[in-house]
């Protein structure tokens, strides 16, 4: 079965959104290290882990979705 355009195109929709979303979640997670004292490495570290856990829940349920319908 061919998926039709208009279903890759709202995939790459999603996958833009989540991608904007892990990224704004991983750098307030950063500022806000940052704002509470820690090292500019340590708020790196902590934006980056924050990222890596919303892209794998937010990946996560995406795929849960599409899978259901």
């Amino acid at each position: 079965m061919n998926p039709s355009p208009i279903h890759l195109m709202l995939l790459a929709l999603l996958l833009a959104v989540v991608a904007i979303f892990c990224i704004l979640v991983g750098a307030a997670a950063g500022l806000l290290a940052r704002l509470d004292g820690a090292t500019y490495a340590g708020a790196l570290l902590r934006g980056a882990v924050a990222f890596a856990g919303s892209a794998t829940l937010s990946l996560a349920l995406l795929t849960f979705v599409l899978a259901a319908l």
